[in-house]
């Protein structure tokens, strides 16, 4: 009889992911390390029983949407509007500020221009995965750090369009006129629904009321808003999340959401085991290995760099310093966007095939490693300063 190979990849991954959690448990880490331990395993660079991981990273990006979804529906548009400054000033600021230490280190090895904008814009991008999973599993959505913290990853996301553009010009890539008119619209677009979103306490949409009190039916139709959007705006060459994101928003603004996320919760939490999977099996063991010392360094730079700008951040924003200083650690690690930008430095030949690999390893060894240090910037603070928030 045939037996079709995907149900013994998919035993594998999830017995990789029993035994890991089983582990992290008893260190008291999240799960997300449990997850990105399981793509080392059987990722390419481990046992290799994962072959297609292409698919792998795709059914991922499923749950990156999810995540945001859900996101969007915690978030206040009304606070954020309130408090909008200083997240989008702070966030600016951050890129230049990482960009400018980014320059004076290709300086030194004299990379081109294009390599420092790439590396910078890289780096100062956050994980909108790794930190709304480490909000949500601490129940710090809705408490003013989570509203901040949401605050600054909007504004980052929004950022990558831009980005792309810079990017792409420095790389040699002239981008038509059409495909700049329509990233405005996609950007006009997703801030004025959060502006109605601000604006207006509650929306009523037709087809929703329509369906009454089935909840079955509900729960397709917040799917057919939270896709539909992403699909929207990804369209529009934005940010499939960013839509997602804005159509949870959607959600919470109709009142009533309490079903969808409880009937949604189970389905998130599979594709989101599957993202980080995915993002693990990217870590070259070689070449880690080869490289170790560059890595350790790199990384405790970057978390330290990271940590203390976006602290600074949230200072601005009237956050208590042990607040503030978990929400730096927070977003101390270098997002999965930063993959969409290196990945298209590589291919405008702005880096090579070694330094490609080096920096696809170093993101998510920073995805991996972003709990542990945000672990110990709590004990910090609990060792030297009091009234410590639950990171």
């Amino acid at each position: 009889m045939h037996t079709e190979p995907l149900i013994s990849v998919f035993v594998f991954v999830m017995l990789g992911i029993l035994v890991f959690t089983m582990i992290v448990k008893k260190l008291k880490q999240p799960y997300v390390i449990a997850y990105l331990l399981t793509g080392i395993l059987l990722g390419p660079y481990g046992l290799n029983l994962i072959e297609d991981g292409h698919n792998m990273e795709r059914l991922g990006e499923i749950g990156v949407i999810l995540l945001l979804f859900f996101a969007g529906m915690e978030i206040s548009p009304r606070k954020f509007a309130e408090n909008w400054k200083v997240p989008t000033i702070g966030t600016i600021l951050q890129i230049m500020v990482t960009c400018s230490i980014v320059s004076i280190i290709g300086a030194y090895f004299e990379w081109t221009v294009a390599k420092i904008v790439l590396f910078g814009a890289a780096i100062s991008l956050s994980s909108t995965a790794v930190v709304l999973k480490l909000l949500h599993d601490s129940s710090s959505m809705k408490t003013r750090l989570g509203q901040n913290v949401l605050g600054v990853l909007l504004v980052q996301d929004l950022a990558v369009v831009p980005m792309l553009i810079i990017i792409g010009l420095l790389g040699g890539n002239k981008p038509e006129m059409s495909q700049i008119l329509v990233q405005i619209t996609g950007g006009i677009l997703v801030v004025s629904v959060a502006a109605l979103m601000a604006i207006k306490k509650n929306i009523h949409l037709k087809f929703i009321e329509a369906l009454g009190k089935d909840e079955e039916m509900r729960v397709f139709a917040a799917l057919v808003i939270c896709f539909g959007m992403a699909a929207l705006t990804g369209y529009l060459q934005l940010s499939s999340a960013l839509g997602a994101f804005v159509g949870g928003m959607i959600v919470a603004t109709v009142e009533e959401t309490e079903w969808v996320g409880h009937s949604l919760s189970t389905v998130k939490t599979i594709f989101m085991a599957l993202f980080f999977i995915s993002i693990g099996m990217l870590i070259n063991l070689k070449l880690v290995w080869l490289y170790f010392f560059d890595f350790a360094i790199l990384l405790i730079l970057i978390f330290l760099i990271n940590t203390t700008i976006n602290t600074l951040i949230f200072r601005a924003l009237k956050q208590r310093k042990d607040e503030a200083l978990i929400g730096g650690a927070m977003l101390s690690q270098i997002g999965e966007f930063s993959f969409v930008l290196i990945t298209m430095g590589y291919t405008l030949h702005i880096l090579n095939d070694r330094t490609y690999q080096f920096s696809i390893s170093l993101i998510s060894l920073s995805l991996l490693l972003s709990p542990l240090w945000i672990s110990l910037v709590h004990f910090y603070i609990r060792k030297f300063i009091s009234n410590a928030p639950t990171p």
